[in-house]
């Protein structure tokens, strides 16, 4: 089988965020990018887990421009078999998914695999994209995922419970915890990734169906209040009038 991985690059947790041109762009100054860990850790270890089991190739896609050679690089090194960049820069949900289907459609990939979602702006938007412009089937937040042959036994955590969902390939589908167990890349691993194809495309024509108007950081957190454990009734009051969540 063939599996085509989704790879995008997000900001390391611990990153500074900040804002410029009006607000209306992201600071990139100083911040250190990781593999979208959705991406990663789920949607990448379980296609690798399914190559070693049944001789399946991994290939990672990604939407963006050089900056991205080190984080698909890692992908590599985790276990993939090479890498598409598709070169140019992700301005929203819908360009990035048609930039995808379009280079997929066409080359029989028998599962897209993408996380359920960025941690930077957490859409969870991309993966039903692509499946709605190949017209396949879409499964959404898997946490487990076996192949016998061209079906696939797939179960989401749904509200009580868990759904489990048989289908046949093609499909796409978005990965969540569960999924499978994140992997860290070992020397041979780093050491073959750099002779690993990395094959960057030209990008097809695909417009945007959003743009953003303006960015805007959280308020900032009051100081702490602190209620003698004797004193229940204040700190109803505060949490009725003043909090506002009872």
């Amino acid at each position: 089988m063939k599996l085509l991985v989704c790879i995008s690059q997000a900001p390391d947790t611990t990153s500074r965020i900040a804002f410029t041109n009006d607000n209306r762009e992201f600071d990139s100054n100083g911040v250190q990018y990781i593999v979208n860990p959705y991406d990663e850790w789920f949607a990448l270890v379980r296609a690798i887990e399914l190559k070693e089991q049944q001789g399946d190739t991994v290939t990672t896609i990604t939407v963006g421009g050089a900056q991205c050679d080190p984080t698909i690089r890692k992908s590599l090194a985790i276990g993939a078999d090479d890498a598409v960049r598709i070169d140019s820069e992700p301005t929203d949900a819908m360009q990035v998914a048609r930039l995808i289907a379009g280079y997929a459609n066409g080359k029989g990939f028998d599962v897209i695999l993408c996380g359920k979602e960025t941690i930077d702006y957490n859409g969870s938007q991309v993966g039903g994209m692509i499946a709605a412009i190949l017209d396949q089937p879409f499964i959404s937040n898997a946490s487990k995922m076996e192949m016998d042959g061209n079906k696939a036994t797939v179960q989401r955590d749904i509200q009580g419970g868990k759904e489990v969902i048989e289908v046949e390939t093609p499909f796409v589908l978005s990965a969540a915890k569960g999924m499978a167990e994140a992997r860290i890349p070992n020397m041979r691993g780093i050491m073959a990734a750099r002779t690993k194809p990395l094959n960057v495309i030209e990008p097809a024509e695909a417009e945007n169906a959003t743009e953003i108007v303006s960015y805007e950081l959280p308020p900032a957190k009051g100081d702490c209040k602190y209620i003698d454990a004797d004193n229940a009734a204040e700190l109803l009051e505060l949490l009725r009038n003043e909090a506002k969540v009872i």
